[in-house]
């Protein structure tokens, strides 16, 4: 079977609802996908190479995707992504001319390298010559290895499924991956970007240890404990035996656990009361300010004018320190994005979008 004459994948960035700095965990996290997307654009060459052209970031690429790619530094997702499928027996016949942009703000938090890998790695097994379809959650798999296994990174999957599958997601990831699609309707999303830069993997490795230690702590003096079921209640007069960077970690993330949790069976259908989740975006928000210390001045201020504009709720999104905050501001969206603008971010108006999409042109006269 032949292979596209030309291909055209999007992927969509993201952002968490709740759940924010926990998935790594294995606790729930509740996110969406939202129609800023990452899109490649292929077309097909006579032989085995790729030239990969980022003109956003000024970049070029080009390897024989025939064989084993050697990495250039920590962090070359597009080639693990390659020696991935390599490893699971997919060869690569024919080589391709891509051009990738994205409507993702760069190093933001909004799931850019994540949707671009997912987006990557649909490409690549719809290139096949058998015309390979693979489910998304397959796509989602081996984005997650060639983004985080391939390279030691602490990061989870959150990402990856949510690029892959699109929409509002119920996660977990303490085995096999449970996924849920919940059909709450979320109206009313403004992103706003900082434009500061973040370091993603110093954040999210010291969030993790910082949790790991106190939970292995936990672990030794409360019998049965365990992450998803031990009351907040349990845990709270053993805090004060803790490091305070410790203490003020666990009890934010136990609180950020059952606000996730509450926030399930609203998103679920039961009763979704716009201002009652506005408001815990602004509780799980406080916690990660407050007890995971991963906010910034700025970031604050990108929140409280986008409140003073009419949204109801809103935190930051991603790692943190630096990159993008959202608001829930249904009906007042363009007055939101005004004030963000205004305060020294990029505002965008952005909506819930399905997973990853591939389109591809058959040489003529063949299907």
């Amino acid at each position: 079977m032949p292979v596209p004459e030309h291909i055209r994948v999007t992927a969509p960035g993201r952002i968490c609802l709740f759940g924010e700095h926990q998935d790594f965990l294995g606790l729930p996290v509740i996110a969406c996908a939202i129609d800023l997307a990452m899109e490649i654009v292929g077309h097909a060459r006579p032989d085995s190479v790729f030239h990969l052209d980022m003109p956003d970031i000024d970049e070029t690429d080009e390897f024989d995707a025939g064989q084993y790619l050697e990495y250039r530094h920590n962090g070359d997702y597009l080639r693990a992504a390659v020696n991935i499928l390599q490893r699971e027996g997919l060869i690569t016949t024919r080589g391709y001319n891509c051009t990738i942009r994205s409507t993702i703000p760069i190093n933001a938090g909004t799931g850019g390298s994540s949707a671009l890998v997912v987006a990557w790695l649909a490409l690549l097994l719809a290139t096949q010559e058998h015309n390979l379809a693979a489910e998304p959650e397959d796509i989602a798999r081996s984005a997650h290895r060639a983004e985080v296994i391939e390279f030691g990174e602490p990061g989870g999957m959150m990402d990856h499924y949510t690029a892959a599958l699109g929409g509002v997601l119920y996660m977990r990831f303490d085995g096999d991956p449970v996924i849920e699609r919940l059909p709450a309707s979320i109206d009313g999303l403004v992103l706003g970007d900082s434009e500061l830069p973040k370091a993603t993997t110093q954040v999210l490795a010291k969030s993790r240890q910082l949790a790991e230690d106190g939970f292995d702590w936990l672990a030794e003096r409360i019998n049965g404990f365990h992450i998803h079921s031990t009351a907040l209640e349990q845990v709270t007069p053993l805090l004060d035996e803790m490091p305070e960077d410790i203490s003020q970690c666990i009890r934010a993330q136990f609180i950020n656990r059952d606000l996730c949790q509450q926030a399930y069976p609203m998103l679920a259908g039961l009763s979704f009361d716009p201002s009652q989740f506005g408001q815990m975006l602004l509780d799980h928000q406080c916690q990660l300010r407050e007890g995971l210390g991963v906010s910034h001045p700025k970031l604050d201020r990108l929140i409280a004018a986008g409140i003073a504009a009419g949204a109801v709720g809103g935190k930051l999104n991603g790692s943190g320190c630096g990159g993008a905050v959202f608001a829930y501001a249904p009906g007042c969206q363009q007055q939101v994005k005004t004030a963000i603008d205004a305060a020294g971010g990029q505002g965008y108006i952005t909506a819930v979008r399905n997973g990853v999409t591939v389109e591809v042109e058959w040489p003529f006269g063949q299907t």
